[in-house]
């Protein structure tokens, strides 16, 4: 039986292996996990097959050997051999090493055969033509008579030649006897045979083995920092978890930058580097030392001889591939390697080069690797002039210069200071980070040191490297004098420092301790950077916001009203009015709000700064312009992507989502959310992460799932309470409540939203809840409270312009209004509706509407808009409000059918998704990471979906399914 890939579905069986038989686990490897299984089952049954495993070293090959070994179990024979570089010159040394335990059934082959095999085995000659590899095939296909075979060959490229050729020829003849031949390669392998190259490990699967690996849970942020060297290499993860110390485990160090050095991928990796030649070498520690190294300065660096021919050993063994008009290591781990391998002399020599040939590009005009002279003024495709592609060149010279040490160390740090404070994050290389450390490092003076140590965090936090940051202000507190967080210290510096604490704090650790930080920065700040101590001040407000403290807030936007100058840049007056304007709003003056909040939006229009453009994003949320706070938050979405401002990202994602949501957009609200997650996790912002989990609380109330809804909501509100996050715990609490409106339990609803109103200062979320507060409290009868609500709706509304928040409130007075007096009220907001763009809440309308009517005993007039609701409802898979229009239509006269395949109409929008994803071949782990669920959460869910169906295996669910 011939097995190839596209015939394999994920689903294996371990039926047949043996109780007590030890199975290994490996993460992320279920498809390989299964086409080892069919080949293992296809052999049982008398036709087995074979296959070629390729990858890079520590990618997982010999591990998956491992595996067919364990689930061949004792019904197999089991041979293996492993290809060594000194025996790769001996004739059928390869032979030898796997057939051995088996050469004693030689003698039942033919004389040929058995003279052919015999003597290679002895003597490492086999002459040619047939006999040989026919031999081969049928000692294999002997043995099998008995028992199965399972032949492993790991590292079949380092085989000899002769041994390679005989195994290729039985490997292409196996299917149709009960022997399965497993290869393993770094690159190539035998020809004909079915092959399976394996990649990195995905996010879920890479998470999971670190759990396996680590003995305490590593932080998001660590984790991805890892990942980052490694890239899905399972043994390049367990080689840096295992080289961790205390403090990078604490965030008190930067994570690691290589692999560690005397590993065994660093050996491995140095031995393929120092078998290259001499010439080669010197050009890959070039490259390694500058990754923008293109093959024009390649060339004069390798003079008089040909760079490409001298780089040809590189690339023939694997090391190197070109990559346009760029040379890049195959394996991005091995550029450290090549590197830091290389003699302290070796690298000073190679930067002095670098240096000199950036040089000489400059001074004729050569374009740099980045494509462009530094005297080029046209602006490139993303709109940034000449001078940022000069300023990125300086910074490269300046970098080589300052590691070959070609000066005095404090010019050379000067240089390299000036030009990363110049330049701008790119992503190219060096990162300013990077080089404002280096400068500090070759800084003597402790006042400048610690000046540019603290320039370094900034930016690596910008760059979404928090970890980094962290480590290079500990290292601030090194100084012997002056330390930047002593009160002694320059209040400039000071406030540099403190403002980085503080927006570390603000998005990763407790509220508090942030607010207060931030403004100590902005004291030390105000007189000498002015728009940085105004930032601050807007910062510290921020942390108030986020706790839901809202006098806090209102006591920061006095003290900043009191600071305020006439003749303010752009920026500041946006940020003033910003400070204003919500904090009218948090004193319930909503009419006094819509003018500063309306200038913040006018305003907007000069500003770049994605930091500042956000707050113009939440004025336009404030006045009910919605697409007007989208579009903001767009812009400033793409102005961080532009800027590399990674740590942006998932704050300005948060409110990207207040504006999908209030439009409707329910989906988008998911993908957003989920996205946000990722990055807030990736770079360490827990509150942040908070937020994203509840806001993926409230899309999952949307759908009717409730278990995912309650996970989500209470991994938010854990976090919330960890770092007094009141906003995050308000979504968490909101979510749970929607949950409850949506299944039919609006006392539990009006119960859990009075007391988050009673407990909670958080006024954005509270009157965004509120529809839903009125609703459950007229649905139970406290007409009184829900009255009280909706007079603090109106007022907020009533400064809008918006017509789906005037349907809201309009949809509110009809749920009070008094028996046979909804109707002009639901007719209004039904109105509104059709004038604004939130397609669910119109049907959410439609449906309390119809059922009003059918309570009148106006059944013909309810059907209307009760089969109007249920059809939006289906489109959103909102599977409890499906179900509440479906019993009220019911009620009011007319079956309804179910849609839907009739075996899975019970199962919930959740369970259909994770079924039908899970008929699809995807894995548990696949799914989870998908949907953002754990993996017990996606086994939960399999278990009542198998109940449900009255089905016990997923071979049974792949042909319900379909």
């Amino acid at each position: 039986m011939r097995v190839t890939l596209d015939d394999v579905s994920p689903v294996t069986s371990l039926n047949d292996v043996p109780p007590g038989t030890r199975v290994p686990m490996l993460r992320g490897r279920a498809r390989e996990e299964a086409v080892l299984v069919r080949l293992l089952d296809g052999a049982r049954s008398g036709s087995g097959g074979a296959l070629l495993l390729s990858g890079a070293p520590g990618v997982g090959k010999t591990a998956l050997l491992d595996l067919a070994a364990a689930l061949a179990g004792p019904a197999f024979l089991v041979l293996r051999v492993s290809g060594v570089e000194p025996e790769s010159r001996l004739p059928y040394a390869g032979l030898h090493g796997l057939l051995r335990p088996v050469a004693a059934a030689a003698s039942a082959l033919p004389e040929a055969q058995a003279r052919a095999l015999t003597q290679a085995l002895e003597s490492g000659s086999g002459g040619g033509g047939l006999a040989l590899p026919a031999a081969v095939l049928g000692l294999l296909a002997a043995v099998a008579a008995d028992r199965p075979v399972l032949a492993c060959v790991d590292d079949v490229d380092r085989l000899d030649r002769e041994s390679r050729e005989a195994l290729a020829f039985a490997a292409r003849r196996v299917p149709g006897e009960p022997v399965v031949l497993l290869f393993a390669a770094r690159d190539g392998g035998p020809d004909g045979v079915p092959a399976r190259a394996l990649g990195g490990l995905d996010e879920a699967a890479v998470r999971e083995l670190a759990g396996d690996l680590a003995t305490v849970r590593l932080p998001e942020d660590l984790l991805a920092a890892l990942d980052q060297i490694a890239r899905g290499n399972p043994q390049a993860l367990g080689e840096l978890i295992g080289a961790l110390t205390p403090d990078q485990l604490a965030g008190l160090a930067a994570p690691p930058a290589t692999l560690p050095r005397g590993g065994r991928l660093w050996r491995e990796h140095a031995a393929r580097l120092a078998a290259l030649p001499a010439d080669a070498r010197r050009l890959v520690l070039l490259i390694a030392a500058d990754p923008g190294l293109d093959v024009a300065t390649l060339i004069e660096a390798a003079r008089p001889a040909c760079a490409l021919a001298t780089l040809e050993p590189a690339e023939r063994a694997g090391i190197l591939h070109s990559a346009g008009d760029r040379y890049d290591f195959r394996e991005p781990a091995m550029r450290a390697v090549a590197y830091f391998d290389a003699s302290l002399s070796e690298r000073r020599r190679a930067h002095r080069r670098l240096a000199h040939l950036l040089d000489a590009a400059q001074a004729t005009g050569r374009p740099d690797a980045d494509g462009r002279t530094d005297t080029d003024g046209a602006a490139d495709a993303g709109g940034r002039g000449g001078a940022e592609r000069g300023d990125s060149g300086r910074l490269r010279r300046a970098w080589h210069r300052a590691w070959a040490l070609d000066g005095p160390p404090e010019r050379l740090a000067d240089e390299l200071a000036a030009a990363a404070v110049e330049a701008r994050p790119h992503g190219g290389h060096p990162e300013p980070y990077l080089a404002l450390e280096r400068a500090a490092e070759l800084t003597r003076h402790d006042r400048v040191k610690a000046e540019r140590l603290a320039a370094a965090a900034r930016h690596a936090w910008t760059a979404g490297r928090p970890q980094v940051a962290r480590s290079l202000l500990a290292g601030l507190r090194t100084l012997t004098s002056p330390d930047p967080t002593d009160p002694t210290a320059p209040d400039e510096l000071r406030g540099h420092v403190q403002l980085l604490h503080g927006s570390l704090e603000l998005l990763g650790g407790e509220t508090g301790s942030a607010r207060e930080e931030l403004l100590s920065a902005a004291a030390g700040l105000i007189g000498s950077h002015r728009m940085l101590g105004v930032r601050a001040l807007v910062r510290a407000a921020d942390a108030s916001y986020r706790a839901g403290d809202n006098r806090a807030f209102i006591a920061i936007a006095r003290q900043a009203a009191a600071l305020r100058r006439p003749d303010e840049a752009v920026p500041a007056q946006l940020m003033f009015e910003y400070l204003d304007g919500m904090a009218s709003t948090f004193s319930g003056l909503h009419q006094e709000a819509a003018g500063p909040l309306r200038r913040v939006v006018e305003l907007a229009g000069s500003v770049r700064d994605p930091a500042v453009l956000v707050w113009a994003c939440v004025a336009s949320m404030l006045l009910g312009e919605d697409a007007t706070a989208h579009r903001l938050s767009a812009r400033a979405v793409e102005a961080a992507r532009v800027r590399g401002a990674a740590s942006a990202l998932p704050q300005l994602l948060e409110y990207t989502i207040y504006s999908e949501f209030w439009m409707g957009r329910y989906a988008s609200v998911a993908t957003t959310a989920a996205e946000g997650l990722r990055l807030a996790q990736e770079t360490g912002q827990l509150n942040t992460a908070a937020q994203h989990l509840a806001w993926l609380a409230i899309t999952a109330a949307v759908e009717g799932d409730q278990e995912t809804c309650r996970v989500r909501a209470d991994a938010a509100t854990d976090l919330a309470d960890a770092h007094d996050l009141g906003i995050a715990g308000a979504i968490g609490n909101w979510a749970l409540a929607y949950l409850d409106l949506a299944a039919g339990r609006p006392a539990d609803a009006a119960n859990r939203l009075r007391a988050e109103r009673r407990n909670s200062s958080h006024v954005v979320i509270r009157v965004m809840a509120t529809p839903h507060f009125i609703e459950a409290c007229a649905r139970t009868g406290d007409h009184e409270q829900a009255a009280a609500a909706l007079r603090v709706l109106e007022r907020w509304v009533g400064s809008t312009r918006s017509p789906d928040l005037r349907a809201l409130v309009a949809r509110c007075r009809a749920l009070l209004a008094a028996p046979g007096e909804a109707e002009e009220s639901f007719r209004e907001a039904i109105e509104l509706h059709g004038q604004g763009v939130c397609e669910f809440e119109t049907a959410r309308t439609q449906l309390l509407y119809g059922s009003t009517l059918r309570r009148e005993r106006r059944p013909g007039a309810a059907r209307t808009h009760l089969h109007t609701a249920l059809e939006t409802f289906e489109r959103y898979g909102a599977r409890l409000w499906t179900e509440q229009a479906r019993t009220e239509l019911r009620a009011s006269g007319e079956p309804v059918r179910a849609t839907g395949a009739p075996a899975t109409r019970q199962l919930t929008a959740q369970q259909l998704q994770i079924a039908r994803m899970v008929a699809e071949g995807a894995t548990n782990k696949e799914v989870a990471e998908q949907l953002f669920l754990s993996r017990r959460t996606v086994e939960h869910h399999l278990r009542n979906i198998f109940s449900r169906l009255g089905i016990r295996s997923r071979v049974e669910l792949v042909r319900l399914m379909s």
